[in-house]
């Protein structure tokens, strides 16, 4: 069954980027498609382009506006604007979709039993690094590492030596064979706990499989230049760690008087919204203006 995708914190990522007639949008990560819908249908002269590097998600391009869509990692948004090319608003949603973590077959939920693979790429190469590469080959070490810092995951060594000591009898593929293995690596307190045992873990990979930390990084930076002075920037986040790198990008600009702060508090959904979407309770919004 197809899971409906809703988008978080709508209408207040968009609010935030105070569109004109005309404007040109980057929706650098397009996914379900909710925000670009919805720009189309308040500015149905609005340029946009879309980006996402899972070209399973250009289905949902709306038809009725100007979508340029482009299956691209928004760390390369320089490589998909015309030169010299400058927009009005620019928009970064960095959860996943729930089409992706539910019905792309590729191991991002811990709660289907699916390959291990973890890429946002819809159809990987055997050049592609995959979640399978990283728990099969990757050192005990580097695994405990990435769990701990991508995850803040405070069991990041037990469940590294569980998963070492798991591959040694036979390769780890599927997801419910590594979630088996953090449930035996870690104490049984922790798994009654509110969050899911294996949340962090999965997090940790997938952040790792798809460099996602130094992507948000660029694709900030590159983001900024191409806004023209007065455009906006929408980003909404999930976890501490994007959300400092959003937090530390804005305070640079803004300490360089190159942009203002709309918001010095992130925007958070409504209970409403958590009542109707659980996923939005860790949501995190934070908008800038471009001032020169």
């Amino acid at each position: 069954m197809q899971s409906i995708h809703r988008t978080v914190l709508l209408n207040e990522a968009i609010d935030g980027l105070n569109l004109k007639a005309n404007s040109t949008v980057v929706d650098a990560t397009f996914g379900g498609g909710g925000h670009s819908a919805e720009i189309c249908r308040r500015s149905p002269s609005a340029k946009i382009i879309a980006l996402d590097q899972d070209k399973s998600v250009s289905k949902n391009k709306a038809s009725s506006c100007n979508i340029i869509f482009y299956n691209e990692n928004f760390r390369n948004l320089d490589k998909v604007l015309e030169k010299d090319e400058k927009v009005n608003g620019i928009i970064f949603d960095l959860g996943l979709s729930s089409n992706q973590l539910e019905n792309s077959g590729r191991g991002f939920s811990f709660q289907k039993d699916e390959p291990l693979l973890m890429t946002m790429k819809a159809n990987p190469t055997s050049w592609d690094l995959t979640a399978l590469d990283v728990v099969n080959t990757w050192s005990e070490k580097s695994l405990a590492d990435i769990i701990y810092g991508y995850g803040e995951e405070k069991f990041s060594r037990k469940i590294a030596k569980g998963i070492v000591e798991a591959r040694n009898q036979k390769k780890i593929e599927t997801t419910f064979e590594l979630v088996k293995i953090i449930s035996k690596s870690v104490p049984g307190v922790y798994k009654r706990g509110r969050l899911h045992y294996a949340t962090k873990t999965f997090q940790a990979i997938r952040i790792a499989v798809n460099d996602e930390l130094e992507a948000l990084a660029e694709g900030l930076n590159k983001g900024f230049e191409a806004l023209k002075v007065g455009g906006k920037m929408s980003v909404i986040s999930f976890h501490s760690l994007e959300d400092r790198i959003v937090k530390r990008f804005y305070k640079k600009q803004a300490s360089e008087w190159k942009a203002k702060l709309i918001n010095k508090k992130p925007i958070k959904a409504s209970a409403e919204e958590i009542k109707n979407n659980p996923r939005s309770r860790s949501a995190k919004l934070r908008i800038l203006e471009k001032i020169k």
